[in-house]
């Protein structure tokens, strides 16, 4: 079998973390199920954070997270490269140090293992630069190919950066563009070339660990990574959290080259829809932004950056410490009173 002529993107019904059940479903699912009681956990699911973090001592606790997906891109090398750091990431959403990992891995009986073989160098490739060690994992047969990681890292019980404290007053700071969703519905469409996915490659190959570090050395309490249920959805999760409202200025929110023109010429994926769907609920928009913008901010992100809530007398000493560590450092708005989220 010649690999380079197989398109992974065609194995997958849905790609990447658009791959997600959605977060309305989640939670009428989870709202049947008893949160922990263990007084170890400092962070359980109940608030919907981007890891589980449980106390060992006084000054170590373990930060727990799993994520995998279909793939995103046909390249096997920078799908597993996606997939791994997609999966470090909410270990640095919570302020944490990855330390180890487990492949998850479903695969097609009929495809050639050398692709496997592939994706799992991508894995470790992003793994190695991150000092993560592989312990391990498993593997099942399945028609779709689909690959990820279960994380162990650590934090420091007093720093835990988790999406519930955000505070009325605080800043809005973004620290990657969004658009992976889309633009990776455009390649498969055949509505871009390869060579003009590359920026969301790179992206979505960037570890959170330079703009974790900076969060840290700021001193940011609030975060959350931005992936599939797009900065709305994410946004919407810190502040239900938190107890307050989010207040988006939109034309401040980057965005990669060509995503709002891919929108309003209809390339939108199944997954960034159903977010657009249920982010009404929740989402008050000025008439001043446009269509391309309102579908943009609830783009089905994989791999995406953090969104860091941090008080304003902190704001520039957050954005010198992510650009010193190559970083984006996009002030888009406001934490306010209240709930919701308003755009303007």
């Amino acid at each position: 079998m010649d690999i380079a002529s197989i398109r992974l993107t065609e194995l997958s019904s849905c790609a990447g973390c658009a791959a997600k059940l959605g977060a309305a479903e989640l939670r009428s699912v989870m709202e049947r199920v008893s949160p922990a009681t263990n007084e170890r956990v400092l962070v359980g699911y109940g608030s919907s954070d981007d890891a589980g973090v449980y106390l060992v001592r006084d000054d170590l606790a373990l930060v727990h997270t799993v994520d995998f997906f279909t793939p995103i891109v046909d390249d096997p090398f920078d799908f597993g490269r996606i997939s791994a750091t997609n999966a470090l990431s909410d270990v640095y959403a919570m302020g944490g140090h990855p330390l180890s990992a487990l492949n998850i891995v479903a695969f097609p009986e009929n495809l050639d293992l050398a692709i496997l073989a592939r994706i799992l160098e991508g894995g470790a490739a992003v793994a190695r630069s991150a000092g993560v060690a592989i312990l391990g994992g498993h593997t099942i047969k399945d028609d779709e190919p689909k690959y990820g990681m279960a994380v162990t890292g650590v934090v420091d019980p007093q720093r835990i950066v988790t999406n519930a404290a955000a505070r009325a007053g605080d800043a809005l700071v973004l620290t990657k563009p969004l658009g992976t969703g889309v633009l990776t519905t455009a390649l498969k469409r055949g509505a871009i070339t390869a060579d003009e996915l590359n920026e969301a490659v790179h992206a979505m190959t960037t570890l959170n660990a330079g703009a974790s570090e900076a969060m840290l050395e700021a001193g940011a309490q609030a975060a959350t990574d931005i992936t599939g249920f797009g900065l709305l959805g994410h946004g919407e999760g810190m502040a239900r959290a938190s107890g307050v409202g989010l207040r988006i200025e939109a034309a401040a929110v980057p965005f990669m080259a060509g995503v709002l023109d891919l929108i309003g010429r209809g390339v939108v994926p199944s997954g960034t829809r159903h977010n657009v769907e249920t982010h009404a609920a929740f989402t008050t928009f000025a008439p001043t932004v446009s269509e391309e913008l309102r579908v943009g901010l609830s783009d089905a992100q994989t791999s995406g950056g953090l969104l860091i809530a941090i008080a304003p007398s902190r704001v520039d000493a957050l954005r010198r410490k992510l650009r010193a560590n190559d970083a984006l450092a996009a002030v888009i708005g406001e934490v306010r009173d209240g709930s919701g989220i308003e755009v303007y």
